[in-house]
């Protein structure tokens, strides 16, 4: 997202729309059905080139490594999928190809500058339209469901953090005043407590992590400040 809030894709869709009709224009000497061929072209190939990467390296980097192996098993196929069709280019390919210096050394036009935004232009369009918009209909049919697995670390890391803050007011009791490391202590056995409790009830779940009852009185007190 940008400083003033707009998202990025909003604006690479802007620039594409300021840049385009000069670029139609500088190249009007080509023909219109033979760009737009040249950009599908190289708008497949970039997907399949993707999709050939992500299956080789997920694969030939546990092949050779039996630590890898070890340590970060070969993924389902339908993962790696879904990873491999998550190429969409963006912002990032835009100021690549805007990057392109307008002259030479010698103050000549850079040759096929025009040719190289619009074919970047299509590869975007594409990846965006394409892959982006199909995105969950693939993740559907490969039949890909959440492991839980991130809620599970999330969760492992708030219990460790919080035993880490736990154990720290344990050592400076004596620094300040009583009252104040009783209240933030109780306030961290109330939160331990509660992701002990998540960890054993729900499993892959943290919806459980505060009740909805304190949920919807802090929402009320939020409300109350507001006003």
């Amino acid at each position: 997202m940008g400083d003033d809030g707009i998202p990025v894709e909003r604006l690479v869709f802007v620039l594409i729309g300021l840049q385009l009709p000069r670029l139609l224009h500088s190249l009007s000497g080509r023909s219109l059905k033979q760009l737009f061929w040249h950009g599908a072209l190289i708008s497949c190939a970039t997907i399949v080139v993707r999709i050939a990467w992500v299956f080789a390296s997920t694969n030939v980097l546990r092949l050779i490594s039996a630590s890898l192996r070890k340590s970060d098993p070969y993924p389902t196929w339908q993962n790696v999928a879904i990873v491999a069709w998550t190429g969409i280019r963006g912002v990032v390919s835009l100021a690549a190809a805007l990057a392109v210096p307008l002259m030479l050394s010698d103050g000549s036009p850079f040759p096929g500058r025009d040719y190289i935004l619009f074919i970047t232009f299509c590869v975007i369009l594409a990846t965006l339209v394409l892959q982006g918009l199909s995105l969950p209909t693939v993740i559907r049919r490969l039949g890909v469901v959440d492991d839980g697995l991130a809620n599970v670390e999330e969760r492992t890391a708030r219990l460790k953090a919080n035993e880490a803050a736990l154990a720290y007011l344990g050592e400076v009791d004596s620094q300040f005043p009583p009252d104040i490391v009783e209240r933030l202590r109780a306030e961290y056995d109330h939160r331990i407590r509660q992701l002990e409790v998540c960890a054993s009830t729900s499993g892959d779940r943290t919806d459980g992590l505060i009740a909805p009852s304190y949920q919807r009185l802090q929402q009320d007190a939020l409300d109350v400040e507001r006003l």
